[in-house]
């Protein structure tokens, strides 16, 4: 199942879930971070200072137990209260999705859209979605690779996701930033003359964005979709 930012669980529905000995892990955790991030910005008056790059702050070191304190099913819901707690910074973020598993990287991703670290960040997204694994790509293509990915990366990420089968309603601001996109439409026809050459069927999603691409009429509404190319009629041959 892929995860998505919507689908992270707030900290009342986690205390609604967990049990006693979870939630005061939770509690303690959170406090950790709380305590670090004040710290922190008390000590330069703004947030994020870190002596070396190489420093990890001690709430880091419970990123990775969540799962087992909190249950995997929480785990991302866990770790992204935990780095918005932490006012996490971008060295910190990046130690955690270098370092991390899949599962750790995943909810650095969700979480970049709320901490305050601008496009920064973007070679988390580059680098996921350079990868084959379907839960990075869909955690990749959120509302931050929305907010900053330049228009080209920003196709080609919609690309990935037609290649690697994942739902493109996983991209955020889909059809905010697809409409009217000419350069996009182009592709995705390109992307199904191929399939369909090869006799592989066009995916419905390709349809669904490619239709997006239209520019809106005099009203603001989209206009007709674009077709995309039709299979090819059988042969006596075939």
């Amino acid at each position: 199942m892929l995860t998505s930012p919507a689908s992270l669980k707030s900290r009342k529905e986690l205390d609604a879930e967990l049990g006693g000995a979870a939630r005061a892990w939770l509690d303690e955790t959170l406090a950790e971070a709380a305590h670090d991030a004040a710290r922190t910005t008390a000590a330069s008056g703004t947030p994020h200072p870190e002596a070396s790059p190489y420093a990890s702050p001690s709430w880091e070191l419970r990123f990775a137990a969540a799962g087992r304190h909190c249950g995997q099913e929480n785990a991302d819901s866990v770790r992204s209260l935990l780095l918005v707690e932490a006012r996490a910074s971008l060295p910190s973020v990046t130690r955690l999705y270098e370092q991390g598993t899949a599962a750790e990287r995943r909810a650095v991703l969700l979480t970049l859209h709320l901490l305050d670290l601008g496009d920064t960040a973007l070679p988390l997204i580059e680098d996921a979605l350079r990868a084959n694994d379907t839960r990075l790509v869909a955690a990749a293509v959120g509302p931050y690779a929305a907010d900053h990915l330049d228009p080209h990366a920003w196709r080609h990420a919609v690309l990935k996701c037609l290649f690697t089968e994942v739902p493109v309603a996983a991209v955020a601001r889909l059809a905010d930033r697809a409409r009217g996109d000419a350069e996009l439409a182009r592709m995705l026809s390109d992307f199904a003359a191929e399939r369909t050459a090869a006799g592989r069927p066009v995916p419905e999603d390709l349809r669904t964005v490619l239709a997006l691409t239209a520019p809106a009429d005099e009203g603001g509404h989209p206009a007709g979709p674009t077709a995309a190319p039709a299979a090819p009629a059988p042969t006596e041959e075939s």
